[in-house]
């Protein structure tokens, strides 16, 4: 058996694509927004100014102002959070677990600001609480000069915006929690391969300083230490062995 260190190839399920997919929508929505807001907070902060320049509240001329400061921030922070949703989508799509993580939590806070954004439109809180028959202008004075300086779309669209967002948003972690997902984006184990019929297994390196295995006929052999050869041992004869004519011995009787 034979182990192989490669891994599968994942594929994607198309909820991750979609949820993805819902990620860059919030992002485009967060995008178009803070176009909005730039192209109509100074007329909201005119409006403002307008509104409390006849206050005699503490602080009221600094009111605008600080609309100002607090709307653009704020626009300008959910930008950013959605671009690093935006990025934490691309993350996704390759099955970073980590990335997902991090969606749920940056994802979970950015739920809140929309949702609480919208509350608070429909709830009518563009006020600074200033009361009916005191120094500052009503709630109504002031929804009325803002509706007079801003143009007649800008509050639908941004409701529509926060709305599409919103329901962008919540889909897109939904779909990363569902078992499809977990499965996605669970670490892959390596795969077992069997072996091929007939395919040949390395060797073993020898280690150093070992004696090689004999060599097989008609391969060369070792060269020689270069001690010197030891001569062979002298010849015995044996008894049925007879001498040779040219030396001397005795000779065998005559039979005649």
């Amino acid at each position: 058996m034979v182990d192989s260190q490669s891994t599968p190839a994942r594929q994607r399920p198309s909820i991750v694509s979609i949820s993805s997919y819902l990620l860059f929508l919030f992002l485009a929505c967060q995008v178009i927004s803070l176009i909005i807001t730039l192209s109509t907070i100074g007329k909201t902060r005119e409006a403002l100014r307008d509104a409390y320049a006849d206050s005699t509240v503490e602080g009221a001329d600094q009111v605008a102002d600080v609309f100002f400061a607090v709307g653009l921030g704020s626009s300008v922070l959910l930008l950013l959070l959605a671009i690093v949703l935006g990025v934490l989508a691309l993350f996704n799509n390759q099955g970073r677990n980590g990335a997902r993580i991090t969606t749920w939590i940056v994802g979970g806070i950015m739920v809140c600001c929309t949702g609480g954004g919208l509350l608070s439109g429909a709830a009518g809180s563009l006020t600074t609480g200033g009361e009916t028959g005191s120094n500052g202008p009503s709630s109504e004075e002031v929804q009325r000069r803002l509706e007079e300086a801003l143009p007649s779309w800008v509050t639908p669209v941004s409701v529509l915006l926060g709305v599409i967002s919103l329901i962008a948003l919540l889909a897109a972690l939904i779909l990363l929690a569902l078992p499809k997902a977990n499965a996605f984006f669970r670490k892959p184990t390596a795969a077992w391969e069997p072996p091929t019929p007939g395919a040949s297994y390395p060797g073993y390196p020898q280690a150093p300083g070992q004696p090689g295995y004999p060599q097989s006929a008609g391969e060369p052999g070792y060269p020689s230490s270069g001690e010197p050869s030891y001569p062979p041992p002298p010849a015995t004869n044996r008894p049925d062995d007879t001498p040779p004519a040219d030396r001397p011995g005795s000779t065998p009787p005559s039979t005649s």
